[in-house]
């Protein structure tokens, strides 16, 4: 189950023994340093597969509580749920021109989703569970059909 990580750490000032020590302490990486570390799919990618994430999240469970933060509240996504729900996100942003846009981004089949899913776990932006897999995103929809079939233009009457 996937899920963005929107956490502010703050840490206590160290000591100066601690700061002489060789241990860094892990930082979150910048979008720019994921993007060029995978060096296969531009920034917007990456921002869409983060917003696509919390628009599944919605979806699936609903909006998030008010009396707790994001980040306390656990909203399981599997990897097929999130390529489903990236499907429609697309659909809802770009209508008919959503695999367009995808392709243009260097994204043509949902396992491209799992690639920049990983890319984010790896860099400390989402989280997974031990379940989890980038297989999990292989062939999940056929990219030459799924943005055509069940896109309506709405219409008031």
């Amino acid at each position: 189950m996937f899920h963005i990580r929107r956490l502010v750490t703050f840490w206590p000032p160290m000591a100066a023994e601690e700061q002489k020590s060789e241990q860094a302490i892990p930082r979150e990486k910048t979008l720019q340093e994921i993007v060029d570390d995978l060096a296969l799919y531009p920034a917007d990618a990456f921002r869409f597969v983060e917003e696509g994430l919390s628009f599944a999240a919605a979806e699936i469970h609903g909006a998030l509580p008010k009396n707790k933060p994001a980040a306390l509240v656990r909203r399981h996504v599997s990897g097929q749920q999130l390529c489903e729900g990236l499907r429609r996100y697309a659909l809802l942003n770009w209508g008919l021109l959503a695999q367009t846009v995808l392709r243009r981004w260097n994204i043509t089949c949902t396992l491209d989703f799992g690639r920049i899913v990983f890319a984010l776990i790896d860099a400390g932006r989402m989280q997974k569970t031990d379940h989890d897999d980038i297989e999990d995103f292989r062939n999940v929809f056929d990219f030459k059909t799924a943005f055509e079939v069940d896109y309506r233009i709405e219409h008031k009457s």
